[in-house]
């Protein structure tokens, strides 16, 4: 040991290091440029002689964690908040160059307020990929929390900034809290850009978030693949000892996009079940009703024409006197399954009024187009030959909706249309 200690001081030392250092590089910050003062291994050819420093930033920590995969082009803006440093600083790095992942151990030694020396290492790959593989394990549980920071809105500040898709340590970034909301509000959804506003807004923070609570909602936000997912973002007040004037907090974005996803998914069939008729597989009173108010509405504000007809099977009645209810369920399915089917390439919407009477919505067409489609309608139904019912027939009224109507003023001209249907001697169209 004595030997080892005679053989070696500061200076050889210093020379072992220059030797066995992987790559040694100075970097000008403010000039955003880096030079390559020695490079071995790996680093002759991954990094350049020489080069922009926010480039290499991008190369070396920002991009998916352990590939090379760029993250999209939106989330470059927060490149220039990266890499500023005021003390020495270190932290792994995983990096895939072709198929080969290598552990890089990066240190950077401030010089001056814009000058660093970055020295690079590559580590042992047998001893790290243990390490790698077990925080993996991990990783599986923590991978629904995208993003955390720690945010000081007394000082404007974030810090402890994690990115789990870039890397599994803090990420050294210098942005103040008033800036980063500008910057991620264009990767939320248009439509939910307001709420983010209002609900990261340093006073609304202070105002409702008392300390010890949490707060949360939930978004749309563009991931770093540039792909739209529900995410919850979640806001924790610090309680600390002068929890009335210290307004910090934990920031955390967590990927919610399947489970969102599945209960939407789940949300629409029951909404599908709640607005369809059980008999006729077509939209109930309710959902038609509703359809026929939206009609009138878009009407009201759009130089679209919408027309409206009802149609009523003729003497129905007399098919369940003389064969029974269970045959006129069977007939009123028949004629509904006719009417989505003919329907089907049209830009209409049926649902069953009651009993018989069936209402359709037609958008794009005028009370002729319209009438047209029903006296279409009503010939090949009178052509059709339905099991134990035999033949069947039905009248129709039509109207076009005005810019001026109410719901009770156009449906009545409808019902109308189909009163003279029927007065004429039905199975016939007529129109209001």
């Amino acid at each position: 040991m004595e030997k080892v200690f005679d053989k070696y001081g500061l200076e050889e030392a210093v020379e072992f290091l220059k030797d066995h250092v992987d790559a040694i590089l100075l970097v000008d910050a403010k000039a955003d440029c880096f030079r390559s003062l020695s490079r071995k291994g790996m680093f002759t050819d991954f990094i350049e002689e020489c080069g922009s420093y926010h480039e290499l930033i991008e190369k070396l920590w920002f991009h998916f964690n352990g590939t090379m995969d760029k993250i999209t082009g939106d989330y470059q803006v927060f490149i220039p908040t990266f890499g500023k440093y005021e003390g020495k600083y270190s932290r792994r790095l995983k990096i895939n160059e072709g198929d080969i992942l290598h552990a890089i151990q990066m240190t950077i030694y401030p010089i001056d307020e814009n000058y660093y020396l970055i020295v690079l290492d590559e580590l042992d790959n047998s001893e790290y990929m243990k390490d790698f593989f077990t925080n993996e394990k991990v990783n599986t549980i923590q991978n629904t929390y995208l993003f955390s920071m720690y945010v000081d809105l007394f000082k404007d500040s974030t810090s402890s900034i994690s990115i789990t898709e870039i890397s599994d340590e803090t990420v050294h970034a210098s942005i103040k809290y008033s800036e980063w909301r500008e910057m991620i509000v264009n990767m939320i959804w248009p439509d939910d850009q307001d709420m983010f506003r209002e609900r990261t807004d340093p006073e609304y923070l202070k105002k409702n978030i008392m300390p010890g609570r949490t707060s949360s909602f939930d978004c749309l936000m563009q991931n770093l693949e540039g792909k739209y997912i529900w995410v919850k973002l979640i806001f924790s007040r610090a309680e600390t000892n002068n929890s009335e004037e210290d307004f910090r907090y934990v920031f955390m974005v967590q990927d919610i996009h399947e489970n969102s996803v599945q209960l939407m998914s789940t949300l629409k069939k029951y909404e599908e079940l709640a607005s369809k008729d059980t008999l006729t597989d077509v939209f109930n009173h309710g959902r038609i009703e509703t359809e026929m108010y939206n009609a009138i509405e878009i009407v009201a504000r759009s130089n679209r024409s919408v027309s409206m007809m009802m149609l009523d099977i003729d003497f129905f009645k007399n098919v369940n006197d003389k064969f029974g209810h269970a045959v006129g369920d069977m007939t009123l399915k028949h004629f509904a399954y006719m009417l989505k089917e003919y329907f089907l390439s049209i830009n209409a919407v049926i649902g069953r009024w009651g009993g018989e009477e069936f209402v359709v919505v037609c958008y794009d067409a005028d009370v002729d187009k319209a009438a047209g489609f029903a006296e279409e309608m009503r010939e090949r139904l009178s052509k059709e030959t339905f099991k134990v019912a035999g033949n069947v027939t039905c009248s129709v009224g039509v109207t076009e909706i005005q810019k001026d109507d109410t719901f009770n003023v156009a449906f009545d001209r409808m019902d109308k249309a189909l009163y003279a249907a029927k007065a004429d001697g039905r199975n016939c169209v007529k129109k209001k």
